[in-house]
């Protein structure tokens, strides 16, 4: 086993545990006792380093080095891009390399066949819920995403035995995600969490999907696991319209009808350009509208415009 990490950690970090298990030609159970004894407490942990390596592997066969993730005082603001741009995605290449396949399909399919979903997450991590919980709107899946604790425990209570509870915790020790992801698994609910670190408190869960997201001085917490986590969410979303194709179609196509209003149609794009050029232009006089866009004031928008832009896509507002 130890020679097969060796030749190719890139595969072994991409592997399941029980995909590495059958190309090792042995158990589960001894896959755990050779990370154990090389010093890891798990599977997951292992997979989060040797993603790592291969990593930096890929970048010493591109020739681009591996940066500094810690900010200092004297980077220019170049360097400060760089790092930021290279940070975020190693945690979204890292995060999608540890991802233990069979958990994810496990929490797709339960989420599948859920009379409704629960999302908990707080700080930072609301953010991510909201997110999830639109996606799932938008597909026609019944979700809530909650971020107050009260509010948490007391949808949590309401939840029945086939209803999934998912709780993000970048740190897995936030004591009101915690709480309201226990309270829906005593209630019967399939639980979920999506953490940085899978033997946290929140590692209780049913099922652990694990970020891998690396803390610095500057992006430590809130700013380091946004990508990671939704990276995460995006991979539930996808495979929950995958396997509900024709509804999430017809639902995607139906959200996107009710909101196209909202947003500005070519011609009215085309005239609003020709009014602001008409303005910029050296003979143009400020105010001034041409003459093939009668009706419109200087300045106005469209009568049908709110002044947001909806993607086509999801449906959220720019």
């Amino acid at each position: 086993m130890a020679q097969r990490v060796v030749d190719d950690p890139e595969r072994a970090a991409a592997s399941s545990i029980t995909q590495l298990a059958k190309d090792c030609a042995t158990s589960e159970a001894t896959v755990i006792r050779f990370c154990r004894t090389i010093d890891f407490s798990g599977y997951r942990e292992l997979r989060l380093a040797l993603a790592t390596e291969a990593g930096q592997a890929r970048g010493a066969r591109t020739n681009t080095p591996e940066l500094a993730s810690d900010i200092n005082p004297d980077d220019t603001l170049v360097t400060v891009v760089q790092k930021i741009a290279y940070t975020d995605a190693r945690a979204v290449e890292e995060t999608g390399a540890a991802m233990d396949v069979n958990v994810l399909r496990a929490v797709i399919d339960a989420m599948s066949n859920a009379r409704r979903i629960d999302v908990y997450g707080v700080g930072a991590s609301a953010f991510v819920g909201a997110d999830l919980q639109q996606k799932l709107h938008r597909i026609g899946l019944t979700s809530f995403a909650w971020s107050d604790a009260h509010v948490m425990l007391t949808s949590a209570a309401l939840l029945e035995e086939g209803d999934v509870a998912i709780g993000i915790s970048h740190s897995g020790t936030t004591i009101d995600t915690v709480q309201a992801l226990t309270e829906a698994g005593r209630r019967g609910a399939r639980t979920v969490a999506i953490t940085n670190f899978p033997r946290s408190p929140i590692g209780f869960a049913d099922h652990v999907l694990t970020t891998a997201a690396r803390e610095t001085l500057f992006r430590s917490g809130a700013t380091a696991s946004r990508l990671a986590q939704l990276t995460v969410v995006d991979c539930l979303f996808v495979g929950l319209a995958q396997i509900r194709y024709t509804d999430s179609k017809t639902a995607l196509e139906t959200t996107y009808e009710a909101v196209r209003g909202l947003r500005l149609s070519d011609d009215r794009r085309r005239r609003r350009n020709e009014t602001s050029a008409a303005r910029n232009s050296p003979g143009g006089t400020p105010g001034s509208t041409p003459e093939d866009a009668p009706g419109e004031t200087a300045g106005a928008a469209p009568d049908d415009s709110t002044g947001s832009s909806t993607d086509s896509t999801t449906g959220n507002h720019d």
